[in-house]
């Protein structure tokens, strides 16, 4: 089931969704895990989605019977850089838009202050660290990385899916030294092969790389893959749905 709703948020009125699987319906006493994701209007529904093409989540929960409940907000649409500037931690230059504020802090404060304690409210949620996880593509990818690093008290698991690295690299990689982090926290990480062959030649691999040893090293378990084929889209990222939710929802 999934209720849908819209909220006030800077830049307008946003759509909001949470998903929750049929074991919330058949037994009033489960709890679950909470993921929350970012482009939420990408996450369930083709009809709502920027290209048409959602990641089918709904479809995937049903089908496999996971217990989990998924909840997402829909980003900025502005014409001028909105999402971007949502969407990062830090000041930036965008070369389509110039330089932008970095509100990615602004974002998290209202994802872990307001959103989150309001779906703990309303809905039959696991609330604590161990139960909370974050995923995001694309900019939504770098956020993931800044929430698991920078909010790892509230969020102990994080799939960044074709994360945007090479915004502000040098602040990310200072957040990534110094944020404090729990060992053991669960990290998936991806590029698709065919995205990669359109960035910069050997610099996206390298930092692709760079990022995930800096997490390791920060005692994080990490999962990162180079997906066959895969490609900056909608499409090609629910195909790795079950890679990452072996990540968020691994117990040793």
């Amino acid at each position: 089931m999934i209720d849908k709703w819209e909220i006030a948020l800077s830049g307008g009125i946003r759509r909001a969704y949470v998903c929750t699987p049929a074991a919330a319906r058949s037994d009033p006493d489960a709890r679950f895990p909470v993921l929350y994701m970012f482009d939420g209007h990408n996450v369930f529904f083709d009809a709502d989605a920027t290209y048409g093409k959602s990641w089918g989540m709904k479809e995937y929960l049903e089908r496999t019977g996971t217990g989990l409940i998924v909840a997402a907000v829909e980003c900025n649409h502005g014409a001028h850089g909105e999402r971007l500037s949502e969407y990062s931690p830090f000041d930036f230059y965008a070369p389509e838009f110039g330089p932008l504020p970095g509100l990615g802090r602004e974002t998290m404060e209202w994802y872990v202050r307001a959103f989150k304690p309001y779906v703990d409210s309303h809905y039959p949620t696991l609330p604590d660290r161990e139960h909370t996880f974050i995923a995001g593509s694309s900019m939504g990818g770098l956020m993931s990385l800044y929430a698991v690093s920078a909010y790892n008290r509230v969020f102990s698991a994080a799939a960044a899916l074709s994360p945007s690295l090479m915004v502000a690299p040098e602040k990310l990689d200072g957040l990534l030294r110094s944020a404090p982090m729990e060992p053991g926290t669960r990290i998936y990480m991806d590029y698709g092969s065919r995205e990669m062959a359109h960035l910069p030649t050997g610099r996206a691999a390298k930092r692709f790389g760079a990022v995930a040893a800096a997490l390791m090293e920060r005692g994080a378990f990490v999962t990162a893959r180079i997906v066959p084929g895969g490609e900056h889209c909608e499409a090609s990222w629910e195909r790795q749905i079950p890679f990452f939710m072996n990540t968020l929802l691994y117990k040793s």
